[in-house]
C-alpha cells in the first residue's frame, strides 16, 4: 500500500511541475484555452470540424491565439487580416519553418528544402545568384533548350 501512496505522489507532483512549466512559458504568448498537462489542447479539437473550433476560438480570444499540441505550443492565426498583419507587417519574424526531429536528423539542416533562418537565407542567395549565372531568367536558355527538345524528337523519329 505504501508503493502505490508514493507512486501516485510522484505521478501527482510531476503533473503539477509539468502544468507549472507551461504555465511559465504562456506569458510570452498571445492568450488561448488553458491546456491540460500532457495533451494540451487536443480534446477541444473536433478533427472533422477544425474550421468550427478556430473559429469559435478566436470569438473568445481574439484572431491571434495559443493551442498546445501535447506539450508544444502553436500560435494559431485565424482571419485574413491577422494573416495578412504577420506575413506583410511582421514578415522577417515569420519566414522560418518549423522544425520536423526526423528531417533535421536526416538533412542535419542542409540545402533549401529543409534548413531555415541564415543558413536558408545563404543556401538560397548561392542558388540563386548560381542559377542566374548559368541563365535562368534568360531567354538565350529557352532557345537552347527548345533547339536541344528538337534534336532529340530528331533523333527518336529515326527509332519509330
Amino acid at each position: 500500500m505504501d508503493l502505490l501512496m508514493v507512486l501516485v505522489l510522484i505521478l501527482t507532483c510531476l503533473l503539477l511541475f509539468s502544468y507549472w512549466k507551461l504555465s511559465s512559458k504562456r506569458g510570452k504568448l498571445p492568450p488561448g484555452p488553458t491546456p491540460l498537462p500532457i495533451i494540451g489542447n487536443i480534446h477541444q479539437i473536433d478533427v472533422k470540424n477544425v474550421h468550427q473550433v478556430f473559429t469559435n476560438f478566436s470569438k473568445i480570444y481574439g484572431p491571434v491565439f495559443t493551442l498546445y499540441f501535447g506539450m508544444k505550443p502553436t500560435v494559431v492565426l485565424h482571419g485574413y487580416e491577422a494573416i495578412k498583419e504577420a506575413l506583410i507587417g511582421h514578415g522577417e519574424e515569420f519566414s522560418g519553418r518549423g522544425s520536423v526531429p526526423i528531417l533535421q536528423m536526416i538533412s542535419k539542416d542542409l540545402g533549401i528544402g529543409f534548413s531555415n533562418g541564415d543558413a536558408w537565407k545563404e543556401t538560397r542567395h548561392f542558388s540563386l545568384l548560381t542559377l542566374r549565372k548559368l541563365g535562368m531568367g534568360k531567354r538565350s536558355i529557352e532557345n537552347q533548350i527548345q533547339e536541344e527538345a528538337q534534336f532529340l524528337v530528331e533523333e527518336l523519329k529515326k527509332t519509330n
